[in-house]
Formats: C-alpha cells, sequence, structure tokens
C-alpha cells in the first residue's frame, strides 16, 4: 500500500502530537512493507531531508498566516496527491482539513481523517474561524470514508454535538530510555527539583493557570523547586509574552526541547503538569506516564480517560485556587508521589505504538480494499477507562 499523510506540518516530529503520530506511523508502516509519503512544511521540516525513518518527505510552500498556514498547505498536498502521487489511501490529520478529503476522494483515493480533539473550541480562533471550524467537524464524517479522533470522550461529544458517530485509535507511547542529565546541566536543573510543564503556550492549555499557582507557593513550601514550561506556539506572542510576565524567577521557559532533552526533562522531574482543557489523548500525557513521572492534570474527562486512576486531577472550574492546593499536597509529601511514579508507569503499559499502527493499517486497508470501512479494530484502553472519576480533586 501507498499512504499519504497529510495535514501536519511533517516529520520528524518537532511540534505536536499530530506530528508524532505521523512519524510513529510512518515508521512502523514502511517496516511492514509500505510506501509511505508525508507532506511537510519549509519553514518547519528542512527542506534538504528527502527522507525520514523509512518515509518519503514531499515539500510544499504554504503562506506563514495563523489562518491560513494550515489550509493552505493540506490544499496543496491533497492537490499534489490527486494528481502526481496517487497514493493507495490518504490519512489526513486535523478536522479543518476535512473539506480537502473532496480532491482526494475525487480523485478515486480511499481517505481517513482523524479529526483529533475538536479544534473548534480553542479560544484562539476568532468568531468566523470558530464557524469555518464546526462546518469542517460536522462534515468530516461524509467528506471522508472514515472519520476517527483519539478519544472515547471527544467521540461522545462529537456524536452529541453533531450527531455522527466516529472511530476511536487512540495513541501510543514509545520511550526511548534517555536518562542522561546534559539538559538538566544546561537549564541549571537538578534531578527531582523541578515541576515541568510541556505543551503549546495557548490559552486552552493553561500554561498561565500553572505559573499563577506556582508563584502562590512560598519557598517553604516548593523546597527550592523551580517551574519549567516547555515550549512555544507560532502566532501566539502575545499570549506567551502575558504567561512570562506572570512568572516569578523560580520559572524557566528553554522554548521548544526535542528528542534526548525533551526525554532527559520528563525522566527527572518531581512531577509533571498538563493544565490543559481541550483537545483528546495529549502524547505528551503519555509520554509522561511512560516516563515514570507523577501526573497531575486538569478534569477535563479526555485527560481522566488516560490518566485513569495512575495520576492526580485538580479542577478545571476552580482553576488556580485548587491547582495551588494540589501542587502544596504533593510537594508536601514525597511518598503520595512516589506511589503515583508506580502508578504512571503501569498505566503506560496500555499504550502502544505497535498497537496502534495496527489498527490504522488494519483500517487504511479496509478502505482501500472498498469494503466498506467496517467496525474498528478492538481499542487499545480498556473499556472502563472511560468511566474513571478523576480522584485526588
Amino acid at each position: 500500500m501507498r499512504l499519504a499523510i497529510l495535514g501536519t506540518r511533517g516529520i520528524p516530529a518537532s511540534y505536536s502530537g499530530f506530528e508524532t503520530a505521523a512519524e510513529q506511523l510512518a515508521a512502523r508502516l514502511t517496516d511492514r512493507g509500505h510506501e509511505v509519503v508525508v507532506y511537510c512544511r519549509p519553514h518547519v521540516v528542512d527542506r534538504s531531508l528527502d527522507e525520514y525513518r523509512g518515509a518519503r518527505l514531499v515539500h510544499l510552500p504554504t503562506v506563514r498566516n495563523k489562518y491560513l498556514d494550515t489550509f493552505v498547505h493540506t490544499f496543496l498536498s491533497a492537490v499534489h496527491a490527486a494528481r502526481r502521487l496517487k497514493p493507495d489511501a490518504a490519512l489526513f490529520f486535523i478536522a479543518g482539513n476535512s473539506p480537502m478529503c473532496l480532491i482526494t476522494r475525487a480523485a478515486g483515493i480511499p481517505t481517513v481523517i482523524n479529526v483529533d480533539g475538536l479544534d473548534s473550541d480553542r479560544r484562539k480562533w476568532p468568531r468566523l474561524a470558530k464557524a469555518y471550524l464546526r462546518a469542517a467537524e460536522r462534515t468530516a464524517p461524509r467528506w471522508a470514508d472514515e472519520a476517527i479522533t483519539d478519544s472515547h470522550a471527544v467521540a461522545e461529544v462529537f456524536a452529541r454535538r453533531y450527531h455522527e458517530t466516529i472511530g476511536v485509535v487512540p495513541y501510543g507511547v514509545e520511550d526511548p530510555g534517555y536518562d542522561g542529565d546534559g539538559t538538566l546541566r544546561r537549564l541549571g536543573l537538578e534531578k527531582d527539583r523541578y515541576i515541568l510543564f510541556v505543551g503549546r503556550l495557548e490559552p486552552e492549555n493553561n500554561p498561565h493557570l500553572l505559573v499563577e499557582a506556582f508563584a502562590n507557593l512560598d519557598e517553604a513550601t516548593a523546597r527550592g523547586m523551580k517551574l519549567v514550561v516547555v515550549g512555544g506556539a507560532p502566532y501566539a506572542d502575545e499570549y506567551i509574552r502575558s504567561v512570562m510576565r506572570r512568572a516569578d524567577p523560580r520559572v524557566i521557559f528553554p522554548g521548544y526541547v526535542f528528542g534526548r532533552g525533551y526525554w532527559e526533562l520528563q525522566r527527572h522531574a518531581h512531577l509533571f503538569c498538563a493544565p490543559t482543557e481541550v483537545g483528546g489523548t495529549h502524547p505528551v500525557i503519555l509520554e509522561a506516564l511512560a516516563a515514570g513521572n507523577c501526573v497531575l492534570v486538569n478534569d477535563h474527562a479526555p485527560n481522566a480517560e488516560t490518566v485513569g486512576d495512575a495520576g492526580l486531577y485538580f479542577s478545571g472550574r476552580d482553576g488556580v485556587p485548587s491547582l495551588t492546593a494540589q501542587l502544596q499536597r504533593l510537594l508536601q509529601d514525597p511518598g503520595l508521589v512516589a506511589s503515583y511514579r508506580e502508578r504512571a508507569r503501569e498505566r503506560a503499559k496500555r499504550y502502544s505504538w505497535d498497537a496502534v499502527a495496527d489498527q490504522y493499517e488494519q483500517l487504511l486497508l479496509q478502505v482501500r480494499d472498498r469494503n466498506g470501512p467496517g467496525p474498528l479494530p478492538p481499542d487499545l484502553v480498556d473499556a472502563d477507562a472511560q468511566a474513571h472519576t478523576p480522584v485526588g480533586v
């Protein structure tokens, strides 16, 4: 099977969960004898790189604009796939790209789209952009041969909002085992002496809540801990500046950190905090579990589905006061932190990129063979994962 992956920034992964999924799937599917082509954006992926982990890379231009970047690049990618590449199947990411599914389907290319975590709920979008995203989400199941998401909680919202049933294939996690401390030394950090946040610095991920809650901790409670806020975001300069203005001197903003350095930070944190309130399964949370972190998350339903009883929660509704109270609790009880580290490692074993690749491979082959999408393979996450209620709120 020749597979085209469209709608991400490209690989190697250097931005978000879409790219991580594209990279992990591309590597595994090429190992199984499939030909995988990933479309890349020139301002993200080095144009001289024409292959990565067995996948062929196609570089196409785009418009460097918050509202047009993804749309223009995916449009050009879909046209290229339809007219020149002619793959056996196309896999799109992000619901906003669903209109481009019409291009590949019109060319007779079986098409699957992962709508991810309902991007229309993000506050960063103005009214017109939200209206477009809602329309794209609503029509995704009809414009593609098959629409899926990575979270049961998101699928349930999708069903209530749009009266459409979509499949669920969770993300996976792969721990490369890096445990050095070179990145810590570069940033002036000590093992087990910092709280870690990783993600796009956007309002829905709530780094500002964590910065404010951390500022509420006096030195006696913080015990010399630092807060490390890893990440960035294109087109969000003003918001990022506002987060930095709220931060006290104990907060470090290293920007993006990838590869070995990223895993060193995950491995040696005292705890990992994900205050995000939008989206489905966040790969950084899975990676924090796999690294054996004590994990503290917003009680957003997809977070609870991912973490289950292997982490602690704060109330997203109560915000800073609830988050502050949980940070105080964890910093004052090292035994509690240690117990959740063990739970995290066990929880991470449920998620496997090999099993995720199995599900995508079967689904894409089903769609390619024109036998109808049929039922999805068994989910990686136990059915009772949906029923876990947040603990420790």
